[in-house]
């Protein structure tokens, strides 16, 4: 016998786990997020003072401009790598949730396949054009979010083609611009 009861039961418990693990993710990509914050937000601390001391000790205006220049190229450098750090930080959080949300989705539609099944073998007679209905809305849906899933992978693929390239042609001008100088 079909009990509703069991499956709302179980519905919860993995719902809970779920929202734990949210958290959970969340909370470990955020303290990631905060530690290269404070790293950067020191090491911008340290170059400005080595900034301000370096130049209370100019003696010309050739030297002057030779320190602006290294600490010009310097603070690029300190952007081009936090920017960098950054993508990749937020890129692993995206395959993390991505991960996490496949995991969720094949975890529900196994739940509403083994409902759907229980409660058509429970349906009262007659009630053959609904359950079909409801079969066919259930495969309608998990079709249209698979095709969805698969074209946001080709949309984080393409924009990940697209900042690496980016990353690498800002690269390539500040090492340009390195031996200019």
């Amino acid at each position: 016998m079909y009990n509703a009861t069991e499956h709302i039961a179980d519905i919860s418990k993995t719902n809970y786990a779920n929202a734990v693990k949210l958290a959970s993710l969340s909370l470990e990509n955020a303290e990631k997020l905060v530690k290269l914050n404070l790293s950067t937000a020191k090491a911008a601390l340290a170059q400005g003072v080595e900034g301000a001391q370096a130049a209370a000790s100019v003696k010309d205006v050739q030297e002057l401009f030779a320190l602006r220049a290294k600490f010009t190229e310097a603070g690029v450098q300190a952007a081009t790598g936090y920017s960098r750090t950054l993508y990749e930080l937020s890129s692993e959080a995206q395959s993390q949730f991505s991960a996490f949300a496949e995991e969720a989705w094949a975890m529900y539609t196994k739940g509403v396949a083994s409902w759907m099944e229980s409660a058509t073998k429970a349906a009262p007679a007659g009630s053959d054009v609904a359950v079909n209905a409801l079969k066919s809305t259930f495969a309608a849906s998990t079709a249209a979010f698979d095709q969805f899933q698969r074209a946001t992978k080709q949309v984080v693929n393409l924009a990940d083609a697209s900042v690496r390239a980016a990353a690498a042609s800002t690269q390539k001008t500040t090492g340009k611009g390195k031996r200019a100088a």
